[in-house]
């Protein structure tokens, strides 16, 4: 992580995968899936700290995704459950 980048923040899913490209739009890390691809395809995306040029790159729980300083956790949405 950079000296500028965030604590991430959770995102929770209801798969047990989710695509990188649709991640961005659903953590809001950018306004819409149209520009998810070219800021992938340009270097600007880190998946668990490294650089990942997929678009189609398949996220698991507890991966993070890095973008324009901020990161965000794939999230189970059971965790986020109310037990009652």
């Amino acid at each position: 992580m950079s000296e500028h980048q965030s604590e991430p923040f959770d995102v929770p899913i209801s798969d047990e995968i989710i695509r990188l490209g649709q991640f961005l739009k659903l953590a809001n890390l950018v306004e819409a899936g149209s520009e998810a691809r070219p800021a992938i395809t340009a270097g600007e995306v880190k998946v668990n700290g490294e650089i990942e040029l997929r678009r189609g790159r398949q996220l698991r729980i507890g991966d993070v995704v890095e973008y324009a300083g901020q990161a965000a956790r794939v999230s189970d949405e059971a965790d986020f459950d109310v037990p009652w």
